[in-house]
């Protein structure tokens, strides 16, 4: 699986996807993570990839056509804009998603992470700012996602966050199934050594050896 994201900050990305299990997963080439500068695609001498909202108001927005000239880029004959009204279906390549991060968007799932891990792709734009020219969301993505009901500066964190969740789903990217399908089922309370520390015991049953009993325990105490 391959996941382009569209940035104008690049070095926050370098050290989390350089450890652990996205570090091991792209490793393995079982995923792939491309970055992009916005800028590359801003013109002007300062390459500017921001600017005043109409209407006024405070802060900067991101303009429409450096993003698009991404995407035309990125996606190629796969980016078909919306010409019409309504919710945009940007493309007909279907194993190709395009997302935008965003503090108004849905707040993204681990329904939405199984979902996306079936595309052979996933392109994530991380809105920054005040946010992003409206044509943006309209014309160009397929999908606009938060990852909770609060404000970020910008969308790189949740970008970060989507991909680390999408990228668990892929087959192989975990070392054991089980532990995908032990998250999918809730969390309990888990122990290690040593036995006793303090006055705190492991739950005997945890020691028992019994499998279904520990089952059933876990079941009974998962949130």
């Amino acid at each position: 699986m391959r996941f382009d994201v569209v940035t104008i900050f690049q070095g926050m990305f370098d050290a989390y996807f350089d450890e652990s299990i996205i570090k091991r997963a792209q490793k393995k080439k079982l995923i792939t993570i491309k970055m992009h500068n916005l800028r590359k695609w801003a013109a002007g001498k300062h390459k500017k990839v921001d600017d005043k909202p109409y209407g006024g108001g405070p802060g900067m927005v991101f303009m429409v056509e450096p993003i698009y000239q991404a995407l035309r880029t990125i996606v190629g004959r796969g980016l078909v804009p919306r010409h019409g009204g309504g919710r945009a279906s940007t493309l007909r390549d279907r194993d190709t998603r395009v997302v935008l991060t965003s503090a108004r968007g849905k707040q993204f799932t681990a329904s939405d992470a199984r979902r996306l891990s079936k595309y052979k792709r996933v392109v994530m734009i991380c809105g920054r700012y005040e946010g992003v020219d409206e044509r943006v969301f309209k014309y160009l993505v397929d999908e606009e996602f938060s990852v909770g009901p609060y404000i970020l500066t910008g969308g790189e964190l949740p970008a970060m966050v989507m991909i680390d969740a999408i990228a668990r789903q892929v087959p192989g990217v975990l070392g054991k199934r089980e532990s995908l399908e032990e998250v999918r089922g809730g969390s309990f309370p888990q122990y290690t050594r040593p036995e006793k520390f303090d006055k705190w015991r492991v739950p005997k049953v945890l020691l028992s050896g019994n499998h279904k009993e520990i089952q059933l325990w876990r079941s009974k105490h998962s949130k």
